[in-house]
């Protein structure tokens, strides 16, 4: 009779792990035969991480059989959103199934931001790399760290409503954190998050648990699988033990308590196709004439921030048309804060995949030399000072570096991955791109911020339709480039915060 071991290392002599009596049946197998089956014995009134980032890597064969479980319910539930109404994370929404959601964006979910601005569900928003970075230490059994992200900000200072009252003033605030200053900067304490269950959508996983993505699949599903007591995996296929290569393993095994086999169609939340490059320009500068002039002035101006060999991270809208005007030669790596390093542009119809989008949800391709990871990873690159240039869009900046970006008054949309992005401005360099004044002609370049602060002290150049600014977090403001037919009077007339004028003062070239 054939025996079969499989042992773990140990520094002493190897332990016994499982044990079978037969060489025709494993002695292992997670697999379930359905999602009902998976979550059988689940309970109510747990946490429960969801990996996914937009539509991309979201276990929705595991989310549609909780939605049909009435009896599960109040929930806490840690995932970047909560996608849309009636899809994915929403519907748990629909049937009143969360209690709290820990998430950075509320984005376009209007039940969401409903049901938390009516207090019928608590929020708690925190950044996104910061949800990331959570996950993952609960997963490595640490208990809190310490991270630039968010220090100043109504996030550290607990200036955040967590609940609402059915009137809406407010039922509870989330606490301050405790902040600490590690070789000359200020850093915000951040507990780790330990899931009872973890849902994670996976590209091939076998009786083992072992596990592969493809693609930008992974985002938060890798930190989430290794964090939770009970992970189970939605696998596009299930294969035999062996077909995925050991170096291929991206969540082993160990990590992991049950496998079935996903179901539920891809979906694709933004549908974005390739343009040649000079009907790409046309699309990013169509509009009215005064409007397109301003926005082609911006983002012509940005793309000469970009220089040859940086490795850039660009926010949604005017910094991610930018590099369709980089001069011919110039190569740059887009950094995409999902989980891609080497992004590429939109994919031709046909071509596009669900499991690779950009952070905007768009579709996107890989360039040559690309790779993939994990959200954790992803910001771990953002905040270690690795990212050469991101470029943010703005509503207001002050006079020092202050940045507003997430939040207006009664409105809720969300941090998103801003704040992680502006945590290490010694390192990364932050343009912002932006209209000089809002809609109804108020500077946006002022003394001091009024909305909730994305970062402090954290830009380095500004770029409107009227100015390039210099940003010193010492100095201020130093005017050094005007537009086509701008005055420095017209210049100041438009902004509040005072400002010094370059000796050398020279007009935008673009």
């Amino acid at each position: 009779m054939q025996r079969t071991f499989l042992f773990a290392a140990r520094r002493s002599a190897p332990a016994i792990r499982f044990y079978s009596s037969t060489a025709t049946r494993a002695a292992i197998n997670k697999i379930y035969p359905s999602a009902q089956e998976a979550i059988k014995d689940m309970k109510s009134d747990t946490t429960v991480l969801v990996g996914g980032f937009g539509f991309s890597g979201v276990p929705n064969t595991l989310i549609n059989a909780v939605r049909d479980r009435k009896d599960l319910k109040n929930f806490t539930v840690v995932s970047n959103n909560a996608g849309m109404p009636g899809v994915g994370l929403g519907q748990w929404l629909d049937t009143k199934q969360v209690g709290k959601m820990i998430a950075s964006y509320i984005g376009d979910n209007k039940t969401f931001e409903q049901m938390y601005l009516k207090g019928e569900l608590a929020l708690e928003l925190t950044p996104q790399g910061t949800i990331a970075e959570k996950c993952a230490a609960g997963a490595a059994g640490v208990p809190a760290f310490y991270t630039p992200a968010a220090y100043g900000t109504i996030v550290q200072t607990g200036e955040l409503p967590v609940q609402y009252n059915t009137d809406g003033t407010i039922a509870k605030m989330a606490p301050p954190k405790e902040t600490r200053e590690f070789n000359g900067k200020a850093y915000v304490m951040e507990e780790a998050i330990y899931g009872d269950y973890a849902f994670v959508k996976v590209a091939k996983a076998d009786r083992l648990g072992n596990c592969t993505f493809r693609k930008a699949q992974n985002n938060f599903n890798e930190a989430m699988g290794k964090n939770a007591k009970m992970t189970i995996v939605e696998a596009d296929e299930i294969v035999e033990d062996g077909v995925i290569a050991p170096e291929e393993v991206h969540m082993q095994g160990i990590y992991v308590k049950r496998v079935i086999k996903s179901t539920e169609e891809k979906k694709i939340e933004r549908l974005v196709h390739y343009k040649d490059p000079e009907e790409q320009k046309r699309a990013i500068l169509e509009g009215s004439s005064e409007a397109s002039q301003k926005r082609e002035r911006i983002i012509k101006r940005a793309a000469q921030e970009l220089k040859d060999g940086m490795y850039v991270n660009l926010g949604i809208g005017m910094p991610l048309a930018a590099p369709a005007f980089l001069p011919e030669g110039v190569e740059i790596i887009l950094e995409s804060e999902n989980g891609i390093l080497g992004m590429g542009k939109y994919p031709k119809p046909g071509e596009e995949d669900p499991d690779l989008i950009n952070a905007g949800k768009e579709t996107v391709t890989l360039n040559k030399g690309a790779s993939t990871f994990g959200s954790h990873e992803s910001f771990g690159m953002i905040r270690s000072g690795r990212i050469d240039v991101a470029m943010l869009g703005a509503m207001q900046v002050n006079t020092y570096g202050d940045l507003a970006n997430f939040m207006l008054p009664g409105k809720v949309k969300g941090i998103g991955g801003a704040m992680d992005l502006v945590a290490n401005p010694s390192q990364t360099k932050v343009v912002i791109t932006m209209e000089h004044t809002d809609k109804k002609g108020n500077p946006k370049i002022l003394k001091q911020c009024t909305f909730p602060l994305t970062g402090q002290k954290c830009v380095s150049t500004i770029i409107t339709d009227l100015a390039v600014f210099d940003v010193s977090p010492i100095d201020g403001l130093t005017l050094k480039e005007v537009a086509k037919g701008v005055t420095v009077d017209e210049v100041k007339a438009k902004t509040e915060a005072p400002f010094k004028v370059a000796d050398d003062l020279k007009v935008m070239e673009i």
